[in-house]
């Protein structure tokens, strides 16, 4: 069984047990979140849009963060130039439960 769960504007394809990384969330390590479903498919038996009525649980794992990307702005021919740098920062989850 598997599902389509929506998050940080993203969507994901996830079964039980899988750990994935997810915009950060609030809350602490082992704390419990839940997750809308928008779609299940189990053995072939496809539901999906208001008759979905499963929910996913996910454990917080740990919270990491992604490598920095470098941001480098400039205008040709005037000396303007700024520097700047990004660090996304993600939250790893477990799915533990769809029902």
């Amino acid at each position: 069984m598997y599902a389509v769960i929506l998050t940080g504007g993203k969507q994901y394809r996830v079964s039980e047990g899988d750990v994935l990384d997810v915009e950060k969330l609030n809350g602490n390590v082992g704390d419990k979140v839940e997750f809308p479903v928008l779609m299940t498919s189990d053995n072939g038996n496809v539901v999906a849009g208001a008759d979905v009525k499963a929910v996913a649980t996910a454990e917080i794992v740990s919270f990491i963060r992604a490598k920095k990307i470098v941001v480098f702005k400039y205008k040709a021919k005037k000396n303007e130039r700024k520097k700047n740098g990004h660090r996304q920062g993600y939250t790893r989850v477990k799915i533990v439960k769809i029902a």
